[in-house]
């Protein structure tokens, strides 16, 4: 499931790309804007800021802006950058891989086979930029 963390970073990126004309956008500004509690937006930032996803400038005109260009970011890095692994169970991911620890032939498991098509068919949407969703 989809960490409300997660979520938050995912509408900032999406709030700060929808006015650009705020940029550098404001703490302040998008956590009135989106009802996110300020602290909270604050340690969001701070996470997307050490991962260079975005850049913040201090001052009475400072806040928060793109590192690169938006449309280089997307759905899967963010997910990946606050919650870990996309997969569904640690033998099915692909940056996070461990074996289960009751699995005794990954090539034969029903379970991971399901997981694994799951993955498949949702990595292709979640690899695409936040700002084309």
């Amino acid at each position: 499931m989809l960490s409300r963390k997660a979520k938050y970073a995912i509408k900032v990126l999406i709030y700060i790309n929808e006015h650009p004309d705020l940029v550098p956008v404001s703490a302040k500004e998008i956590s009135e804007a989106e009802k996110i509690a300020y602290k909270f937006l604050k340690a969001i930032m701070n996470t997307l800021k050490q991962n260079r996803v975005v850049t913040s400038r201090r001052g009475p005109k400072g806040g928060y802006s793109f590192v690169g260009n938006p449309k280089d970011v997307t759905v899967a890095s963010i997910m990946r950058i606050i919650d870990g692994p996309i997969a569904l169970t640690t033998c099915t991911s692909e940056n996070f891989y461990e074996t289960c620890e009751e699995c005794i032939d990954e090539k034969t498991c029903r379970v991971r086979g399901i997981f694994l098509k799951i993955r498949e068919s949702m990595l292709p949407v979640l690899q695409r930029s936040i700002m084309e969703m």
